[in-house]
């Protein structure tokens, strides 16, 4: 591993993800804003997290919360002014920590200066920036991929003719990157914010910056059928980024980390690894579809432990073996609460909490946390589909509908998997609205707030929050936990995940117990000497630690991390 300081010392990082709409308001409008950010640094500082990444505070019709920009060099008012942003920055500098910024590249809002120049006619300089096609023969749309938002991908536009590109929301015109205009564009804003002193920059589904130029059907051969074969990792996408890093991302040495949307290891591989030249590393998505029937997100079913440790396994191997570099994370902004995905965010809320924790920081890569995992947020209590803000849980409930299934089933798919499940205010006390903000809160507050939030947990040594802070505390002083090779111990145990990561000096362990029942684990035969050795525990998340030998013995969502030095 190349462990040059200057250029890669997020890899002892942590990230903290702020969704800024439901962070921390305070002018009484009922949204987070900058200022409600630069208000609760010192809680990020205690916690210990070294990078903060903000999400879009750009300019937005807000269709998709912010992700559709309509201008990406202005604050939107409702976020606060450029005056604040920059007294985050010089805030952010005193405490010696850094800004991630969220850049959406692949498509702007409609409403941008370059759509609307767009659409005006096929002849405006502007009308190359996007990917316009003419009408299918019989005049339809022009292939059949489909929205990631549900419907067609393609949007008609009366005034011109044609369809334009819209992967996501209608309202989100995809950009096309085959103009070298859009690719300067694109650098010039990312110059714009770094000159402001940002770190660096979470890229938006960026994977999706190159399209198949013959737009292709989808015939189904490939799962999904939607055409994303057609337009993931496309056929330019690695060339254009190695461009951005020429033109940014190495000249103002910035930490990056990219989106990837149904990626592959190889790519990852490429895209991480330093000596390619593209990004500091990657999110993939993999692990996080394990309860997806056939993969299809809007149908339940219990998640697959197996496929869970298999695929954070694999990664954790290809990643190492490649030289690429993971980011690791539970959860964000367009994901469930892992807690209620994966553990029992009820009777042993904060122990699951705690598991899930340790379980991941004790893997190679750069661990993220989302606003409100500290704590053990879980999902909160739905009761009707008029609670949903997010525009794409609000489109699949009526698709569901339509489709035949009856509104009590389509809500409760919604109620499970919709992203707003992560999105409700942060709870930072007892008061009302748990101290988010003195208005009325653009989304609920989870009713569970006074059992669960910061005032509670920042001074009780025992609580989710303190571990996160302990665990944080340890990729600082534990090299195995940067540099350390990954060897799964668990065997397919059907309630244990049980890994190791060893480097030339130690050798750390990690093994958690997954389920409510009580469990054993017994180490594997080629690695039982390891018992001969003094085990030091670093942290758990049980008030009695299982005696270290050849089988040991856990409690339900037990979960601990030893090191074995020299």
């Amino acid at each position: 591993m190349n462990s040059n300081s200057k250029t890669e010392w997020w890899r002892r990082s942590v990230v903290y993800q702020v969704y800024p709409r439901s962070f921390n308001d305070t002018t009484g409008n009922g949204v987070g804003d900058i200022r409600g950010l630069t208000e609760k640094l010192d809680y990020l500082h205690d916690l210990g997290v070294d990078i903060v990444w903000l999400q879009p505070v750009y300019v937005s019709p807000q269709n998709d919360n912010g992700y559709d920009v309509a201008d990406y060099r202005s604050i939107d008012p409702m976020y606060g002014t450029m005056d604040d942003f920059d007294e985050l920055m010089s805030e952010l500098r005193k405490r010696n920590m850094h800004l991630m910024l969220d850049i959406v590249v692949n498509h702007s809002s409609t409403d941008h200066f370059w759509f609307r120049e767009s659409r005006k006619s096929k002849d405006n300089p502007y009308r190359d920036y996007y990917i316009w096609r003419d009408p299918a023969p019989e005049g339809g749309v022009p292939n059949n991929w489909q929205s990631k938002f549900g419907g067609s991908a393609w949007q008609y536009d009366e005034a011109t003719g044609q369809y334009y590109l819209a992967l996501y929301d209608k309202t989100q015109a995809d950009l096309n990157w085959e103009n070298e205009k859009v690719r300067q564009e694109a650098a010039d804003l990312m110059r714009f914010w770094a000159d402001k002193g940002v770190d660096g920059f979470r890229m938006d589904v960026i994977n999706l910056i190159s399209k198949d130029q013959s737009f292709p059907d989808d015939d189904g051969s490939i799962m999904t059928g939607d055409g994303r074969r057609y337009y993931t990792d496309g056929p330019r996408v690695h060339e254009y980024i190695k461009e951005l890093y020429e033109r940014v991302y190495g000249p103002y040495n910035l930490v990056t980390v990219g989106e990837m949307s149904s990626t592959t290891l190889q790519h990852c591989i490429r895209y991480s690894n330093p000596q390619e030249r593209e990004f500091s590393m990657t999110f993939n998505f993999h692990h996080l579809k394990v309860d997806y029937p056939q993969g299809k997100k809007w149908e339940l079913m219990p998640y697959d432990f197996e496929a869970l440790k298999g695929l954070l396994s694999s990664w954790q191997i290809g990643m190492h073996d490649g030289g690429g570099w993971n980011a690791l994370f539970w959860n964000n902004h367009d994901q469930p609460r892992a807690l209620s995905r994966f553990a029992d965010d009820g009777r042993c809320r904060a122990a699951s909490a705690k598991m899930l924790a340790t379980t991941l920081h004790g893997l190679q890569g750069t661990p993220y946390v989302f606003q409100g995992e500290e704590i053990g947020m879980p999902n909160p209590n739905w009761y009707d589909i008029s609670e949903f803000r997010d525009i794409e849980s609000k489109n699949m409930y009526r698709i569901m509908v339509e489709m035949g299934k009856s509104p009590d089933e389509a809500f409760d798919v919604i109620a499970k998997r919709s992203r707003d499940n992560a999105r409700t205010p942060m709870q930072w006390n007892y008061g009302p609205q748990a101290g988010f903000t003195d208005g009325t809160p653009w989304i609920k507050v989870d009713e569970r707030y006074p059992e669960i939030n910061v005032k509670m947990q920042r001074e009780d040594p025992n609580s989710v929050f303190s571990h996160y802070k302990r665990l944080i505390a340890l990729r600082k002083t534990e090299d195995v936990l940067t540099d350390g090779r990954y060897v799964r111990l668990d065997e397919t145990h059907p309630q244990v995940y049980a890994y190791m990561r060893t480097n030339d000096r130690d050798t750390l362990i990690v093994i958690s117990n997954f389920t409510g029942e009580e469990a054993e684990f017994a180490l594997p035969e080629v690695h039982r000497g390891l018992c001969d050795s003094k085990a030091e525990l670093l942290i758990g998340n049980m008030k009695d630690e299982p005696a270290w030998g050849a089988v040991l013995k856990l409690e339900p969502y037990a979960s601990f991390m030893w090191v074995i030095r020299g």
